[in-house]
C-alpha cells in the first residue's frame, strides 16, 4: 500500500447531523467537497494543543460531519447486518462512527492534504447523484484520482463514498467490518472502534 492511500485511506473510511449554515444557498456537489476539504483544513494537528485551538477543533469537525451522508455509510458498510440491528444500536453506531471521523479521520486528512495541490475535474451529476473527480499531486506519489461520491436525498449534496486510486471507502471499510462480525461478532467490532477512539481521545 502506497504512503498515499495509507494517509488518505483512514480519512476516507473512517466520512447529516445538521446543515452548517453556509450551506444555506445548496452548494453544487464540487463545492460541497471544496468546502468539505478548506473545512478540514482548519484543523489544528500536533501535540499541546491550547483549549482554544481544542474548540476550535470541535467546532470544524461539527461542520465537516454535516457535508456527509453517515448514515447512509453506517447503513452499506454493515450491509446485511444493518437489518439484525435494532434502531438503538443503528443510531449508536452512526454515532460512533461520527466521533472516528471527528477525531481520527479529520485530524489526520488536515495534515495530509495540506501538503497537496488539488486540481478538480468536470463533475458528473445524474438526478441525485454525482460524481466529483479530483486529483492530489503529491511530492513521493506524484498524480493520484480521487473520485468523490455525493447524493442529494433531500435537496443537500453529501458525500456518501470515495474513490482513491480505484479503491471505494465504502467497500474497504464493509470488507473490515464483514471481517471482524463474521470472526467474531458485532459486539467486537463496536468494542474495537470505541477502544481506537479511546486511544485518539487520551
Amino acid at each position: 500500500m502506497t504512503l498515499l492511500r495509507k494517509s488518505v485511506l483512514p480519512f476516507l473510511a473512517l466520512f447529516l447531523f445538521y446543515v452548517p449554515a453556509f450551506a444555506a444557498d445548496n452548494p453544487s456537489p464540487q463545492d460541497t467537497v471544496k468546502r468539505l476539504l478548506d473545512t478540514i483544513g482548519k484543523i489544528k494537528t500536533g501535540d499541546g494543543l491550547s483549549a482554544e485551538e481544542k474548540a476550535s477543533n470541535q467546532k470544524y469537525s461539527d461542520l465537516a460531519i454535516a457535508f456527509l451522508d453517515l448514515k447512509d455509510v453506517s447503513q452499506q458498510t454493515l450491509g446485511k447486518y444493518w437489518k439484525d440491528r435494532t434502531k438503538g444500536e443503528q443510531e449508536d453506531f452512526v454515532q460512533l462512527l461520527s466521533q472516528l471521523f471527528k477525531r481520527v479521520a479529520f485530524p489526520n486528512s488536515a495534515k495530509f492534504f495540506a501538503d497537496l495541490k488539488s486540481i478538480y475535474g468536470e463533475s458528473q451529476v445524474d438526478k441525485n447523484r454525482a460524481v466529483v473527480p479530483m486529483k492530489v499531486v503529491h511530492q513521493k506519489e506524484g498524480e493520484v484520482g480521487i473520485d468523490f461520491k455525493l447524493d442529494s436525498s433531500d435537496g443537500k449534496w453529501r458525500v456518501y463514498d470515495v474513490v482513491l486510486d480505484g479503491v471505494s471507502m465504502r467497500n474497504n471499510l464493509k470488507s473490515q467490518f464483514y471481517k471482524v462480525i463474521e470472526q467474531n461478532n458485532f459486539a467486537e467490532l463496536v468494542r474495537r472502534m470505541k477502544d481506537k477512539l479511546d486511544k485518539a481521545s487520551s
